[in-house]
């Protein structure tokens, strides 16, 4: 390799790799060093951290060798060889995995090379942020390790990450349509993933509710909570057709129960707490601020007589769909009808 096409291929990686600076979920591009550290235990983000790492200092290079291999089995003389200098300065990738579950001994070695990668190699390593060598992953951050998040998302994160799935795509929209992506499909990061990108390239870039209605209200999981959200907001109708989908798709009565009461207790948490910002009242609501701010809208409809009524009539359901009821179809459609003839 011409030392002219080296120092391309090195300028091309360095500007394409870098920490995730505005999102949490995707590499974007900035200047860095050839050390990187994928931090969590998100399979998805983790696979698409390391995919994207490797396709920017590649480039169009499909010869370039990639190396993985588990930290904890990386003897001394291999990883000297992998780490070694190459005789023309050609780049490769070592991926080191399960670093959080290496030996003392390996731990010492990979903190050895993370200290001064060689010319023309990247290493990244993959650590779950816990495991006996947990210390090893703020040892490589206090190296210069760029860091790529890959913590498993908490509930009420989703959505943010599928906002961010149509950012990457040059697309924007608005919050309640990536609230009801996430609400379509649940909370599988890689179907999400591939729900945006078909989103995407069906609509043109065009994406909004009607188009994820569309493509996702066949889903189980979405007819589970339009069950509950239409009820809520007192449509009755609408309630009831979505219950009768959900149960010919054959969501679990238990499922639907639970999603009944969880939007009952949700009202009963809201109601009191009145119209405050969402996000100062996430915290001592135990929900997320997307959620508050719904429940605001869907609570004007509601008195504390009728949420108590309506909290007694899911606690019921909650019995009858575990064997209480001799026909639990009945139960469901009862419980449905009467909490969502309760809204004023």
């Amino acid at each position: 390799m011409s030392e002219t096409r080296i120092n391309a291929h090195r300028r091309r990686a360095f500007r394409a790799v870098s920490p995730t600076h505005g999102t949490i979920y995707t590499v974007t591009h900035s200047s860095t060093a050839p050390l990187h550290l994928v931090l969590g235990e998100e399979e998805f983000l983790i696979e698409r951290a390391v995919s994207q790492l490797i396709a920017a200092v590649r480039g169009t290079d499909t010869d370039m060798p990639i190396n993985r291999l588990r930290a904890g089995d990386a003897g001394s003389a291999e990883l000297a060889e992998l780490l070694s200098p190459s005789m023309f300065a050609e780049y490769r990738v070592v991926v080191l995995e399960a670093a959080a579950e290496a030996g003392k001994d390996a731990v010492a070695l990979v903190l050895d090379a993370a200290q001064n990668p060689p010319p023309g190699v990247v290493l990244v390593v993959l650590h779950s942020g816990g495991g006996r060598a947990k210390t090893m992953a703020g040892s490589l951050e206090k190296l210069g390790a760029q860091v790529h998040p890959a913590t498993k998302l908490k509930t009420g994160e989703h959505v943010g990450f599928v906002r961010s799935e149509f950012q990457n795509q040059g697309v924007r929209v608005a919050p309640d349509v990536a609230q009801e992506v996430v609400d379509a499909i649940g909370s599988n990061l890689r179907e999400l993933a591939a729900a945006v990108s078909q989103l995407v390239a069906d609509t043109g870039g065009k994406v909004d509710l009607a188009a994820v209605k569309k493509y996702y209200s066949g889903r189980a999981e979405v007819s589970g909570f339009e069950v509950a959200d239409k009820a809520v907001a007192g449509d009755r109708a609408g309630a009831l057709e979505a219950l009768r989908w959900a149960m010919f798709s054959g969501v679990p009565h238990v499922l639907l129960a639970d999603a009944l009461a969880d939007a009952v207790h949700s009202l009963a948490k809201v109601g009191p707490a009145g119209a405050g910002d969402p996000f100062r009242l996430a915290s001592s609501l135990g929900m997320p601020p997307w959620k508050i701010k719904k429940m605001q809208r869907l609570v004007r409809g509601w008195s504390s007589d009728s949420v108590g009524q309506a909290m007694q009539i899911v606690a019921t359901l909650n019995a009858d769909v575990k064997g209480g009821a001799a026909d639990p179809d009945y139960a469901l459609e009862s419980a449905v009808s009467q909490v969502a003839n309760l809204r004023g």
